[in-house]
């Protein structure tokens, strides 16, 4: 993948945004991934919309199930890909979340947050960091995905 300078800092600038928004507590993982894609793209969802990103940090609602910033990569990724009429084709949305899904793993060898975060004391800084770190990440696959179906064919 090739970006160029101004697509780059786009890129960087949504991951320190999406990091920031965690870290000082304005979002957690998920609400974080959520509202910055939200915002690159010009909100096609209210800022309210955030709310469905609520349940999915700490593995959705501390069930330590599916990482929380995975799920909020996979509902940003539906407003660029996603369908709003019943039985629209949506020939992107699988992919793009298979993909985002499939990087994520490579990356941090799970998908589970218990899994992700079991070596750390709950809300500990070590574990804090690590989640900024995943949150930043996902913001960073997110927007290359959302930038590369942008540019022209």
């Amino acid at each position: 993948m090739e970006f160029n300078d101004k697509e780059q800092k786009i890129i960087n600038d949504s991951r320190k945004r999406a990091e920031n928004l965690y870290r000082d507590g304005d979002y957690l993982c998920s609400e974080a991934v959520f509202t910055v894609v939200n915002d690159y793209l010009g909100r096609p969802m209210p800022a309210e919309a955030v709310k469905m990103a609520s349940g999915f940090p700490v593995g959705m609602g501390t069930a330590g199930c599916a990482c929380g910033a995975l799920s909020g990569g996979v509902m940003a990724l539906g407003l660029k890909f996603g369908r709003t009429v019943p039985r629209a084709e949506m020939p992107d949305m699988f992919r793009v979340s298979k993909e985002l899904h499939d990087e994520f793993k490579k990356e941090f060898r799970s998908t589970c947050c218990r899994v992700l975060i079991k070596k750390f004391e709950f809300g500990d800084a070590e574990h804090i960091k690590q989640c900024v770190y995943i949150t930043g990440q996902v913001a960073e696959m997110v927007m290359k995905k959302i930038i590369l179906a942008e540019k022209p064919v």
